[in-house]
């Protein structure tokens, strides 16, 4: 949020307080801790990118010490961080602040936080703008569904980064003209041979490497030349930014980030239906699907053998209805290519909303206001002066290529 306050449009830095805040779990707000860095690492040095017999009860396993790691470290905690407990924890803000009703911009896992809000305090709201936004009911109470939906994305967010990279070789070094098999054959060399450091500890694999690009693709377009660079150099010298150890910030993060969606989130408990359903989304996502799926707890779609496990009850889970009747009109804005919250989830969540706007950014990358000027206009116009953007608004330009 403080990136957010510096970067924001003028109008918006002139009309608000930017005020962010740490949900529950998170960051100032008594961090939920569960496995530290080592052994986080040391987990993902078990997995592999490619598949392999055994994988299922390892994933189980690796699913199980993490849980119980949480419970060691943060046991009292669990039960409470889920979003129903944060959003009346930011109803709580705003009369602290002295509004009378809530100006609330929300990026990614921040939509789910506002639409539960908008839900439980419907007439509580002067602006709601969800940017990146999911599907509430999937995501609370058809988690597979959900979950899907991101595999299908993050693979065909890569699909389309080897098709460029194909199609402007100028342009990107890596794959010399066959960027999808190069990709299958570097993961395939990593999990046979891994990086290991000094004192012979695995510390990269073809797992990890999948996880740093889950996350390099919500950075769009534009940056795609610098990640056909990093692979071309994992390729050819095994070492670089994508070939680094899991990071403690990062064993942090998608600790925090596992144990509140496991509060959220209703996966039944039968390990045979887990089964089906890691099989089908890692055949549906070749490329990512078998690290996210098979791996330890990661990012958002890696998080149902943990879940399917969790440990602790979920006091603070919200489950609907969706509808928040009575609030004013709410912006929703989805990116027709991102990887991370796919674009059907914003047109599902705008329809199930009584009272809501669609915006649609047609481009590459997590949500639209880091890639698009023109969402970014939308949503101040919308913040600032409760302007909607036109039904069926579409916007189709690109902010400038980043490198870091």
């Amino acid at each position: 949020m403080r990136r957010l306050g510096q970067s924001a449009p003028a109008p918006m830095r002139e009309r608000f307080d930017i005020i962010g805040f740490d949900p529950r779990g998170v960051g100032a707000s008594v961090p939920l801790a569960c496995q530290n860095q080592r052994e986080y690492s040391d987990a993902w040095a078990q997995a592999t990118a490619r598949p392999e017999r055994g994988q299922f009860d390892r994933a189980l396993q690796l699913a199980k010490e993490f849980n119980d790691a949480c419970v060691r470290e943060s046991a009292d905690r669990l039960p409470y961080v889920g979003t129903q407990y944060t959003a009346r924890d930011m109803d709580v803000l705003r009369e602290a602040a002295g509004d009378k009703k809530l100006n609330y911009f929300g990026i990614s896992f921040g939509t789910f936080i506002g639409t539960v809000y908008a839900n439980l305090f419907p007439k509580r709201i002067r602006v709601l703008a969800l940017d990146g936004a999911y599907d509430p009911e999937t995501y609370a109470n058809r988690p597979y569904e959900y979950d899907l939906g991101q595999y299908v994305a993050v693979d065909a967010a890569l699909k389309r980064f080897f098709d460029w990279c194909k199609d402007t070789p100028e342009s990107c070094s890596f794959g010399n003209g066959n960027p999808a098999k190069a990709f299958l054959d570097l993961q395939a060399s990593l999990d046979a041979n891994p990086i290991r450091n000094a004192e012979g500890r695995v510390i990269a694999n073809g797992a990890t490497l999948v996880l740093q690009i889950v996350f390099d693709l919500n950075r769009a377009r534009p940056f795609w030349p610098t990640l056909a660079k990093d692979l071309a150099q994992a390729q050819t010298t095994r070492d670089g930014r994508l070939l680094a150890e899991v990071s403690a910030g990062t064993a942090s993060f998608l600790g925090m980030n596992t144990a509140i969606e496991c509060a959220d989130r209703d996966f039944p408990r039968d390990k045979s239906l887990l089964r089906t359903f890691l099989r089908l989304e890692s055949a549906v996502a070749p490329y990512a699907g078998p690290a996210i799926a098979f791996g330890p707890p990661g990012y958002d779609h890696g998080h149902a053998p943990a879940c399917v496990q969790w440990p602790a009850a979920r006091r603070s889970r919200y489950a609907g209805p969706w509808d928040a009747a009575g609030s004013p009109p709410i912006l929703v804005v989805g990116t027709t290519g991102d990887p991370d919250t796919p674009y059907p989830d914003a047109v599902s969540l705008a329809r199930k909303l009584d009272n809501a706007r669609l915006l649609t950014f047609k481009g590459e990358g997590h949500t639209g206001y880091s890639g698009s000027a023109c969402a970014r206009a939308a949503i101040s116009d919308y913040l600032v002066d409760r302007v909607l953007p036109a039904r069926g608004a579409v916007c189709d330009d690109a902010l400038p290529p980043t490198t870091n």
